[in-house]
């Protein structure tokens, strides 16, 4: 293990540890514990479910060896967790929890278990004494060594967990049957509890390797992920292609791509044009086109062309690296529901010995059966394992998490997930967020006696070489309309006027016109007759937008005025989806404001056509957090949780100041920082569904946390008083866990509102 500084990056804060060996949640209690007990560190949290500790530590302050040496002081395994970049193996898994020890164990106990299940019918097939034990010592000693060898350590530290209980009770009962047997003889009619102590531990290793198996289901979007990522790359080198490791590929060789591949880095497109399926980053399923100069993300699935690649990106750096740690974080992270469930941990063990020593002190001094007493006090140490407790909100967690990010939503940290379900409000950013983000051409309205496709041809061709926003949309929209492959009109002389708009002249048969596009102002310096589409202009800007109007006169300054032939009015185009994303925010109970600042028209233009709630304009950046921090005092009582939806860097204080930041991943990497969530595909569409994870995520964490208390609360009391034998507490203490993973694994069945 490199005996070097914890965080080589000094900025880095978090250290991230795979723990082996843990068994409950006391056990990932005595971790934390043990982890913030070094020097220099700040603070540490343990997932159960993820087996990963988090642990805040001072900048070269701490070394990787006095971690680890303090996590196997307390009896566990740990090393540095593995980077989201590298295929190096997960922490080993013990062999005992594996599906062969539950055989041969099971294998063992079902002569012992036979009696008791042939008894109803009146089958007496009850074992000699001497065979009983034969069975039940490998299932007890071998099989079940885990528990005394975990449970041990527990001991050591002070503390108890999972194991000590099992360790604890199986060996009361194994105990109380071997000294009937060396007390009283081999007589048939002395009955020995020798299938109590095998069947209960056949039992909790059981249910642990069901539980192993359905936790490994819950990082799945993991392993989905990391299997996104080529071994290789066919590297262009002069006239050759070399195949090499993905890990020798350097930023600035051009990489080879053939159709039907998935692309094995971050870059640029030199050459070829072809259709990417980008679903694995954004959640869209439909194939986006590409050609030279567009950016392409390894993992992604090139269509139907050969291209050439130059890297941009590789290893850590790359846009699936990314996610895969966004993703892990937010599975190692722990919901603040959580630290409730961490405080009762830590003391139900010492809790539950305690009961199980005044189960055995009540029925044997009260009763004076000490053989009850016995196997009552085992029912109680074996129905009160905290397992379920432990797995009841890191599972839920997990599952939401995986599944809202094959759906194209990160979801950056628990806290994010767990509080967005409370969100009764969310601010919209307009530009980049609710809108495309760039001018179009909205209306093209041509004067009597003019064809809106003539007057798009003609100012397209004024602006042909034009690198004016503007310019660009007029020239998207005559290649869009019907006939836009059409040649242009020959123009010439193009001529750019400061302030007032752009010239060119036209060539025809019968002499050259000057043709013009530009501002009202400057029409009428031209005296250009605006009458006919005033009304017009009026009305599209009063929803914001941007008027130029065309115009044409004879070259030459000839005394014919100039003829007025259309109207061109720009805006930044609402987002498909965006006016259904508002209204599924309505259903949610949600209520939608929009913070921008741009002007009041805009911005009423924009709420208008969407359906938000309410309208703040001309915002400027710093006054957006401020807006943020009175709709949370908007509520009625409490403050309300509010959600801020930004995509640029003028939004990153409003993403910081709102309960949950939600940033599109379109947008800058300020923003994407900033937010606990991130939307990979820009779609508002995503908002509401981030919104529903999170209330079902946080739907499966309460029912989880009800039924784990339940099974605790109910059990122990019934197995106290004698209404559970070991073994019916050994299958309820197994169900439990295998029934709150089970639960948090429907999340995985899960779809977006409205995606069929």
């Amino acid at each position: 293990m490199d005996e070097g500084i914890a965080q080589a990056d000094p900025s880095a804060t978090t250290l991230a540890l795979d723990i082996g060996g843990m068994t409950c949640a006391a056990c990932a209690t005595r971790v934390e514990k043990s982890l913030r007990k070094v020097d220099g560190v700040a603070d540490a949290g343990v997932n159960l479910a993820t087996e990963v500790a988090n642990v805040r530590i001072a900048p070269g302050a701490v070394r990787v060896s006095e971690l680890i040496a303090a996590v196997e002081a307390a009896g566990y395994e740990a090393r540095v967790h593995a980077d989201a970049a590298s295929n190096a193996p997960p922490m080993p898994e013990r062999a005992d929890r594996g599906g062969l020890w539950v055989v041969g164990a099971a294998l063992l106990s079902l002569p012992l278990a036979a009696p008791m299940l042939l008894a109803p019918f009146g089958i007496d097939a009850m074992l000699p004494g001497w065979w009983q034990l034969l069975l039940a010592a490998p299932v007890q000693f071998v099989f079940g060594a885990r528990f005394y060898r975990d449970g041990w350590k527990a001991a050591r530290a002070l503390s108890g967990n999972m194991d000590l209980l099992v360790a604890i009770g199986t060996s009361a009962a194994f105990g109380l049957s071997l000294y009937s047997l060396l007390a009283h003889g081999d007589g048939h009619g002395t009955h020995y509890y020798f299938e109590a102590s095998a069947v209960v531990v056949t039992l909790v290793l059981f249910g642990k390797w069901l539980e192993a198996r359905a936790k490994r289901r819950t990082v799945d979007a993991i392993r989905a992920l990391q299997a996104l990522r080529p071994e290789t790359a066919r590297v262009a080198v002069g006239a050759r292609e070399i195949e090499l490791p993905i890990a020798q590929v350097a930023v600035g060789d051009e990489v080879l791509v053939r159709p039907g591949e998935r692309i094995p880095v971050d870059g640029e497109i030199v050459d070829g044009s072809t259709h990417v399926d980008e679903s694995m980053l954004t959640g869209e399923s439909r194939p986006v086109p590409k050609r030279p100069g567009d950016r392409v993300a390894g993992g992604s699935i090139n269509g139907e062309g050969l291209l050439r690649i130059r890297t941009a990106a590789v290893g850590t750096e790359t846009v699936l690296a990314r996610i895969i740690r966004l993703v892990e974080d937010a599975q190692a992270a722990k919901a603040p529901i959580q630290r409730l469930v961490d405080r009762v941990s830590a003391v139900f063990v010492p809790v539950v010995l305690g009961i199980g020593l005044l189960t055995l002190l009540g029925w044997g001094l009260g009763a004076g059966d000490w053989t009850r007493a016995v196997l009552n006090a085992v029912s109680v140490l074996v129905i009160a394992c905290p397992c379920a407790l432990g797995l009841a909100t890191p599972t839920a967690i997990m599952a939401g998490t995986g599944v809202a990010a094959r759906h194209g939503i990160l979801i950056k940290d628990a806290q994010a997930l767990e509080l967005a379900h409370a969100v009764r409000a969310v601010a919209f950013d307009k530009t980049g967020t609710l809108t495309v983000g760039q001018p179009d051409l909205l209306a093209a309205e041509p004067a009597a006696g003019v064809d809106r496709g003539a007057l798009l041809a003609l100012a397209a061709a004024i602006q042909h070489g034009s690198e004016h926003p503007l310019a660009k949309a007029v020239r998207r929209a005559y290649e869009a309309a019907p006939g836009g492959g059409a040649p242009l009109p020959d123009v010439s002389g193009i001529r750019a006027v400061a302030g007032r708009g752009i010239s060119a002249t036209l060539r025809q048969d019968g002499g050259d016109l000057e043709a013009f596009i530009g501002s009202a102002a400057w029409m009428a310096e031209r005296g250009v007759d605006l009458a006919e589409l005033a009304a017009s202009a009026r009305a599209q800007e009063a929803e914001g937008r941007t008027v130029s109007f065309v115009a044409m006169a004879p070259a030459g300054g000839a005394a014919q005025p100039p003829r007025l032939l259309g109207l061109l009015a720009f805006g930044d185009a609402v987002k498909p989806g965006a006016a259904a994303a508002m209204a599924a925010l309505r259903r949610l109970g949600v209520r939608t404001i929009l913070l921008t600042g741009d002007n009041a028209g805009a911005a009423a233009s924009v709420a208008r056509r969407i359906g938000l709630d309410e309208v703040r304009a001309q915002v400027l950046p710093a006054q957006k957090a401020e807006a943020i921090r009175s709709l949370r005092a908007a509520g009625s009582g409490a403050q309300q949780v509010v959600a801020m939806v930004g995509d640029g860097v003028n939004d990153a204080p409003a993403l910081a100041a709102a309960d949950v930041g939600i940033a599109m991943g379109t947008g800058t990497d300020v923003a994407m920082h900033t937010a606990g969530v991130t939307l990979m595909r820009g779609d508002p569409g995503l908002v509401p569904a981030a919104i529903d994870i999170s209330r079902r995520a946080y739907a499966k964490i309460r029912q989880n946390l009800f039924w784990a208390f339940v099974y605790n609360v109910v059990g122990i009391p019934l197995a106290a008083l004698g209404y559970l034998s070991p073994v019916i507490a050994g299958a309820a203490m197994a169900l439990s866990s295998v029934s709150v993973v089970t639960n948090a694994l429907t999340l995985r069945r899960w779809r977006p509102p409205g995606d069929h």
